[in-house]
């Protein structure tokens, strides 16, 4: 069993992101899924990233570094888009990080740290043509991370929905979300 923190998205700890935690704890892992929104959701991702620009990314980062300080530190990060954010900076810069996932968001190594720590394999998901992963330079951030890390993955799906596995959002795309479900199942299982 692996132990994941998932980081929600911008649009906050929404019905989906909760769903998708329980199929992971359905595939005998052990996920934490905390709310750095405190409660708040939003209806749009424009909505979500204004008030993330709002309380400050900073804010965002140190709300998921306080939750990750109560755990052990032999953890699985994970996040969706914004939640990249925490989720990679713990992967990068906290010991004993056993991997890290990132849906749809992928920051350069050089946000957080000089390189990919050794030995910390990363998955990163998006939809091909999602213009917040492609137009933001976030493809090209996993493409180089894919290149140096030792034991990276970066899977594309058709389309070009952002939050495509998001269950109680309209983006969702059923399909692509159950074969990045079964991709991360598997990744975290080899963890255990």
């Amino acid at each position: 069993m692996a132990e994941v923190l998932l980081f929600h998205h911008a649009q906050g700890l929404t019905p989906g992101v909760l769903a998708f935690g329980d199929k992971l704890r359905n595939a005998g892992n052990t996920v934490h899924v905390p709310d750095l929104y405190e409660g708040r959701t939003f209806e749009t991702l424009d909505e979500g990233v204004n008030h993330a620009r709002g309380i400050g990314f900073d804010v965002v980062l140190e709300r998921g570094k306080a939750v990750a300080a109560e755990l052990p530190s032999d953890l699985v990060y994970a996040g969706f888009s914004l939640g990249v954010m925490p989720a990679q900076l713990l992967a990068q810069a906290r010991p004993g990080c056993r991997g890290a996932l990132l849906f749809s968001g992928c920051l350069p190594v050089s946000e957080f740290s000089q390189a990919w720590p050794t030995g910390v394999p990363v998955q990163i998901h998006s939809t091909e043509a999602d213009p917040e992963f492609v137009d933001s330079g976030d493809i090209d951030a996993a493409r180089a991370l894919v290149a140096e890390a030792e034991d990276a993955e970066l899977f594309l799906y058709p389309g070009n929905s952002h939050l495509f596995v998001d269950s109680s959002l309209p983006s969702f795309e059923a399909e692509s979300a159950s074969v990045l479900t079964d991709y991360v199942v598997r990744f975290l299982d080899r963890l255990r």
